[in-house]
C-alpha cells in the first residue's frame, strides 16, 4: 500500500508499568471521539486499574478472538474483525505483547502492521525494555532478559512518539498505594525490578532514546541549522509551557535536566492573550510570575507570548524556533468524566505538533498505565 494510504501510528512510551501509558492514551481515544473521529478500541488490558478502567467508558470495544491452545482458552485481539469495522483510529494496549501459539501471528506488532496497511490509524503503548535494540542494556540493569521485544524499525516507522514521564519516587508512591498493582504483588514488584535504582536508570534509558529518536528524526528534515553552531552539531531545541500549576516547575526541572545532557537550548514559554500577565487575577499571575522566575534561575530564555488558543500559540512558536521537544505539565487529576476543555490542552499540542517530541509530565496522581 502507498505511505499517503497506511494507517499512522502513534506510540505512548514509558520505562515502567504504571508510568500512564494507557491512560494518557484513552485520554486522546475520548479527545478524538469527541471530534467526531471514528475511533474503536481494539485491546485493553484493565490490570485492575480503576481510573484507567473509568477511561473505557464510552469507547467502542472490538470483541477479542477466542484462541484455544493446550485444552485452555484464551483470549486475543481480533485484527481481523477490527479491518472489517475500518474505523478512522484503532487504539491497542501492550504492543509488545506475544499471542499465545494458533494465533494467526506470533506479534500484537505483527497485528497493528495488518491494521496500518488496511489505512487506519493506530495510538499505541510500550515501555522502553521492549526495543530490541536495548535488550543487553536492560538486561544489565535489571537482571531481567525481556524476551517480548519489538524491532527497532517498528519504532522508527511511528508517525509520533510520546514521552510519558514520572519520577520514580512517585511511581513506587503509586505502587504502595496500589494504583498499579495489588498490595501482594506490588510488594514483590518492589523487590525485584521496582527497585527505586532500576527505575532510575531505565528512566534515564527511556529519555536518551526518546532524545536519539528527535534526533534521527531532525536529521531528515530541512531543519535551519542554529547560527553559531558547529559542523554536525545536534540542532535540539526543548520548550518547556509555563502556566500557574504547580506542577510547571517539575516540567521546567527536567526540561532542564534534558536540555543539559543533550545540549540543548531551552525557553519557558507562557501564553497570554494580550501578551503580557496584566489582569490576571493575583494568585495566577504571582505563579507564573514564579515559575519564570524559576526557569530564568536556571538560566532557561522565558518569554510570554500573545495567543488566545494556548496550544496554537504553543507550536506556531515552537515551529519559528525550530523546537524539537515540547514538555508540558500533565492536567490535574480531576473526576470523571474530565471535561473536555481540561483534557484538551495536552492533547492539542501533541496533534498539532506531530514533527516534535512531546514529554508529558506526571506527577504522583492516580493515572496508571
Amino acid at each position: 500500500m502507498p505511505d499517503s494510504q497506511r494507517g499512522k501510528l502513534k506510540i505512548y512510551m514509558g520505562y515502567a508499568a504504571g508510568v500512564g501509558k494507557t491512560y494518557q492514551m484513552l485520554e486522546e481515544a475520548h479527545s478524538l471521539k469527541s471530534k467526531g473521529v471514528d475511533l474503536v478500541v481494539g485491546y485493553f488490558e484493565p490490570h485492575g486499574r480503576k481510573d484507567t478502567i473509568a477511561l473505557i467508558q464510552g469507547l467502542e470495544v472490538i470483541p477479542r478472538k477466542k484462541v484455544e491452545y493446550r485444552g485452555t482458552a484464551f483470549e486475543e485481539m481480533d485484527a481481523e474483525a477490527i479491518v472489517a469495522r475500518h474505523p478512522q483510529v484503532c487504539a491497542v494496549d501492550e504492543f509488545p505483547h506475544t499471542n499465545v501459539p494458533g494465533s494467526a501471528r506470533t506479534k500484537r506488532w505483527e497485528d497493528v502492521e495488518v491494521l496500518l496497511d488496511a489505512g487506519i490509524d493506530v495510538l499505541t503503548t510500550m515501555n522502553i525494555q521492549h526495543l530490541e535494540s536495548l535488550n543487553d542494556q536492560v538486561w544489565h540493569i535489571t537482571g531481567i532478559r525481556v524476551r517480548e521485544t519489538i524491532p527497532d524499525w517498528v519504532l522508527q516507522q511511528a508517525s509520533d512518539v510520546v514521552m510519558i514521564d514520572l519520577t520514580p519516587r512517585a511511581l513506587l508512591h503509586r505502587l504502595q498505594r496500589g494504583v498499579v498493582y495489588s498490595s501482594d504483588k506490588a510488594q514483590r514488584a518492589m523487590q525485584n525490578f521496582f527497585r527505586e535504582s532500576t527505575l532510575v536508570a531505565l528512566r534515564e534509558l527511556a529519555l536518551r532514546e526518546t532524545a536519539h529518536e528527535v534526533e534521527q528524526r531532525s536529521e531528515g528534515e530541512a531543519v535551519p541549522a542554529k547560527i553559531g553552531a558547529a559542523p554536525g552539531e545536534a540542532r535540539h531545541k526543548i520548550l518547556v509551557l509555563v502556566t500557574e500549576d504547580p506542577k510547571t516547575a517539575m516540567a521546567i526541572r527536567r526540561a532542564k535536566r534534558v536540555g543539559d545532557f543533550l545540549g540543548a537550548e531551552c525557553f519557558a514559554v507562557a501564553v497570554r492573550r494580550l501578551g503580557d500577565l496584566n489582569g490576571l487575577p493575583e494568585a495566577e499571575r504571582e505563579a507564573i510570575e514564579r515559575h519564570l522566575n524559576f526557569a530564568r534561575n536556571l538560566h532557561i530564555e522565558t518569554r510570554i507570548i500573545e495567543g488566545i488558543a494556548t496550544a496554537e500559540a504553543v507550536v506556531d512558536f515552537a515551529r519559528r524556533n525550530q523546537i524539537t521537544q515540547i514538555f508540558v505539565a500533565r492536567p490535574k487529576e480531576r473526576a470523571w468524566p474530565v471535561p473536555l476543555l481540561l483534557r484538551d490542552l495536552v492533547q492539542k499540542i501533541v496533534y498539532r505538533a506531530k514533527e516534535m517530541q512531546i514529554v508529558i509530565v506526571a506527577d504522583r496522581g492516580p493515572q496508571s498505565g
